[in-house]
């Protein structure tokens, strides 16, 4: 991917630039302030009484046009919730994506300081009422970073094996080219 100069993201008027995550020397960032549109893996459902939900599954909803970056589609940020009046409040603790390039990928995880947002840009999710709250997975929200996110590359064996599982002039360890021999199962 391609490193995208600050001056671009900022747009004049109200037309926001629709970016995505970049790549840049094995590690992947987004700007403070940058904001991303997800969705809950499973239903949430809380209620007043509930002083905060654990663990919640985020995972990428692509784009629209009141954010300005996209997440990989391989992504899933892990948040914690708290009922707060008639808004559902979401605020993440880390995040894990792959991104591909055809064969290839490559492995990001790391912490993330973000909070939930509705697509009209207030705080919070409008999902409750009546001191109960109920978010379903089809529900997009985004989440604006509150600091600058870089996370570095990790280490991913499974591309090694991959490789060498890749090469074609048989010296690929896992899967090596068998040589001319007789099968030993035959009888000659």
């Amino acid at each position: 991917m391609i490193k995208i100069p600050d001056a671009i993201l900022t747009a004049s008027g109200t037309a926001l630039l629709l970016l995505s995550f970049h790549a840049s020397a094995a590690s992947l960032a987004l700007p403070s302030d940058a904001t991303v549109l997800v969705q809950v893996v499973d239903n949430v459902e809380a209620s007043a009484n509930d002083s905060r939900l654990d663990d919640l599954l985020l995972r990428s909803a692509g784009g629209h046009a009141n954010t300005s970056h996209t997440l990989p589609e391989y992504c899933v940020v892990v948040a914690n919730a708290r009922p707060g009046g008639e808004r559902l409040q979401i605020s993440t603790q880390s995040l894990t994506c792959i991104e591909t390039d055809g064969s290839d990928s490559d492995i990001y995880s790391g912490e993330i300081s973000a909070a939930a947002y509705e697509l009209d840009d207030s705080y919070g999710l409008a999902v409750c009422e009546s001191g109960r709250c109920e978010l379903a997975p089809g529900h997009s929200f985004m989440l604006k970073l509150a600091s600058p996110l870089e996370i570095s590359e990790q280490d991913n064996p499974s591309a090694r094996i991959n490789e060498q599982r890749r090469q074609a002039n048989g010296e690929g360890v896992a899967n090596p080219i068998p040589a001319d021999r007789p099968d030993p199962d035959q009888e000659q």
